[in-house]
């Protein structure tokens, strides 16, 4: 058997360190494995291809942008993928995420309908049904075919028009009649929807929880980490943002982790991701910036009482996963996914934006069993056996060939 990937991103973000857990799982069964990617450095590996680079990239989003189609054009780079599925003949095709503006995804899944390729389609986010919008929140316009967005800029950065029935139509015309696609959803609440979305729920779904490197994410030793910020016995919240801003109406909630400094102020709160510059920060706040070593971020989520999500929507939420894994129990607002992939024993969700039940919450975060955590947290989210259920699911493909 040979597997093909497909994503925006390879090794990187945690769509791209989910495609190369796959690839190196089918490597050690000795699958052939072979990895396409659209965005970010040139990877110098065997069976891994760039298909777009950024000068395309930017050239793609701007003519989005213009037309008001998101997963249109691309005519250069979708061709230079084409040829390398076909140059590589791959049993399965799986893709992830295929936004990014580098692959005509409307073309991309046409193709292998057409050319009756076994296909496994990962949600990741909602844009494969809703055919806009990575996340829809409150609209329910993706379930009758969208138009008039009422959120328009945010779901497309359109320019000039809004497109967004004509998108629709095409994603639902690329995914009708396909006869070999098996969709996956990364939680219980995406598959959920995906199964009430008219271009999906006539395909067979499954979950598949998102993996994590257990043997990274798990308890270690802080007290290193604690002389460094001089937690000086204080309680330590960690938030995980991957784009940290001061707006009150910003979908990752930045605004409300900083209302909830003001409500602690001898808690220390920790803020790993990029932010916005020129914030007004709470003295008990600290930017960590962007950190890209796996160790130090298991470090932060051990050295933490409790991870703090404050998002409205998330399809996952890889801090969940990570930081119940390193032992450190989340609190946060009901935000979709979060609550129903968490641990219960372990985590406090709250009503979206009711901060003084998430400062109640926090207050009650008792003193935390690390050991007890990890160990119920490395059973969910093991990296190894997300791969494998994905090799599961290829295998059940396979067999419908017979």
């Amino acid at each position: 058997m040979k597997v093909l990937q497909i994503n925006c991103v390879y090794k990187r973000g945690s769509t791209g360190k989910i495609v190369d857990d796959i690839h190196s799982l089918l490597k050690e069964n000795g699958i052939e494995s072979v990895v396409c990617y659209g965005r970010g450095k040139r990877v110098q590996e065997a069976g891994v291809y760039r298909t777009c680079n950024d000068f395309l990239g930017k050239c793609n989003h701007l003519w989005s942008r213009i037309t008001g189609l998101m997963y249109g054009g691309c005519c250069i780079s979708t061709s230079r993928l084409i040829r390398r599925v076909k140059r590589e003949r791959p049993d399965v095709v799986h893709l992830h995420c295929i936004n990014g503006y580098f692959v005509n995804v409307y073309r991309l899944v046409g193709w292998l309908k057409a050319n009756r390729i076994s296909t496994v389609l990962t949600l990741h986010s909602e844009f494969m049904f809703t055919a806009n919008c990575g996340h829809a929140f409150e609209c329910n316009k993706w379930m009758t075919g969208c138009g008039k967005c009422p959120q328009l800029y945010s779901a497309t950065e359109s320019y000039f028009f809004d497109r967004t029935h004509a998108s629709w139509r095409r994603m639902q015309q690329a995914f009708a009649g396909f006869e070999k696609l098996i969709v996956t959803s990364v939680s219980p609440w995406l598959m959920q929807r995906a199964q009430q979305a008219p271009i999906l729920q006539s395909f067979e779904q499954r979950t598949v929880l998102n993996g994590v490197d257990t043997a990274v994410f798990r308890p270690v030793d802080v007290s290193a980490i604690a002389k460094e910020y001089k937690t000086d016995g204080r309680r330590v919240f960690l938030h995980v943002n991957a784009d940290f801003r001061s707006g009150k109406d910003h979908p990752k909630g930045g605004w409300y982790l900083l209302e909830l400094a003001k409500q602690l102020p001898d808690v220390l709160f920790l803020v790993a991701g990029p932010h916005e510059k020129g914030m007004k920060l709470p003295p008990n706040v600290r930017l960590l910036g962007y950190i890209e070593n796996q160790e130090r971020m298991a470090q932060l989520y051990s050295l933490a009482d409790a991870t703090v999500l404050t998002s409205s929507r998330e399809t996952f939420s890889m801090p969940v996963a990570e930081s119940l894994c390193c032992g450190t129990p989340v609190v946060g607002f009901c935000a979709g996914a979060p609550e129903m992939i968490s641990i219960p024993e372990y985590s406090n969700f709250v009503p979206f934006g009711d901060l003084p039940a998430l400062a109640d919450a926090c207050s009650r975060m008792g003193r935390k069993n690390a050991a007890q955590i990890a160990a119920a947290a490395a059973g969910k989210f093991d990296r190894k056996e997300m791969s494998e259920e994905y090799l599961r699911i290829y295998e059940l493909l396979e067999k419908e060939k017979e």
